[in-house]
């Protein structure tokens, strides 16, 4: 079936996107210093705390894509007693 395929792809997608935005929004406080910035200490913390949580969420949808791809990969090859099988074998 190509839908651990497209399951696969769309996760490692999906986690790309999201590490992709979390380094983005990192880079984009950062100071001429090289410092991120922030405007309170609460924001901080609660931005931290949520880009670490997006970063766990990213890491299970790579694991979760590698895991369709490899499924799709084992899966996708002929069948043991297929046609195809036994006329390869003659």
């Amino acid at each position: 079936m190509y839908i651990e395929l497209t399951i696969g792809i769309i996760t490692l997608l999906i986690s790309g996107a999201i590490r992709y935005w979390i380094y983005r929004r990192k880079f984009n406080r950062r100071n001429s210093v090289g410092l991120e910035e922030f405007s309170s200490f609460e924001k901080s913390v609660f931005t931290r705390i949520f880009e670490q949580i997006l970063k766990l969420i990213s890491y299970i949808f790579i694991i979760l894509g590698i895991f369709y791809l490899w499924r799709y990969y084992q899966y996708s090859g002929t069948k043991p007693g297929t046609s195809a099988n036994i006329e390869a074998t003659k």
